[in-house]
């Protein structure tokens, strides 16, 4: 009787042990973009020049919570159709198969892995950047203040284009057009009610 009463102790607290660990993840705000006050570019070089574009189709799922940035996420799905940069011959190749092939692969695919805090008001998030069908691990460091619900986040990446296939035939070289992209996002946000 002392010896299964003894066990039943046991059981109940390694019940409530476990059940005390199975706390559920915490509810982290998610946070609407403004199109109008975003802007998701991008800056090269061709014939050692630089350029400036964007794309001007593209969305963000954004969960996002500084004191709880393990349960934090992003997914932006970009229109690689809608590059642009304000000359006429090169925005026509953009979506070309020599590209973003955008017929083939309509989509670019973020997906954050991990933020990561680095003091104040700046972090890192860790993701896969997926462009015509190529997936490669990124780190874009940025910049967020939150006021109440608003937020505005500042953040810039380089990448080279060639892994992801981007530039095939006399483009697929680095002479005429840098290898070196950089990506630069500015997000205005409200938080979701």
């Amino acid at each position: 009787m002392i010896r299964s009463g003894v066990a039943l102790s046991l059981a109940a607290f390694t019940l409530g042990v476990a059940a005390a660990g199975a706390v559920a993840a915490p509810a982290v705000s998610g946070w609407r973009v403004d199109p109008a006050r975003s802007r998701l570019g991008f800056t090269g070089a061709m014939s050692g020049q630089p350029f400036n574009g964007q794309f001007r189709r593209w969305n963000a799922a954004i969960r996002f919570d500084p004191a709880h940035l393990d349960a934090s996420s992003v997914r932006v799905v970009v229109d690689t159709g809608s590059a642009v940069t304000g000359d006429a011959s090169r925005d026509e190749a953009l979506p070309t198969d020599d590209w973003f092939a955008a017929k083939l692969f309509p989509q670019s695919v973020f997906v954050s892995r991990r933020f990561t805090s680095l003091g104040g008001n700046r972090y890192r998030v860790d993701g896969d950047l997926k462009i015509r069908n190529v997936s490669r691990p990124i780190s874009i460091p940025f910049q967020l203040v939150i006021k109440g619900n608003a937020a505005t986040m500042t953040g810039r990446a380089s990448l080279d284009r060639t892994v992801f296939g981007v530039g095939q035939g006399q483009f697929k070289g680095t002479d005429t057009v840098a290898g070196k992209v950089d990506v630069v996002i500015s997000i205005n946000a409200t938080k979701a009610p």
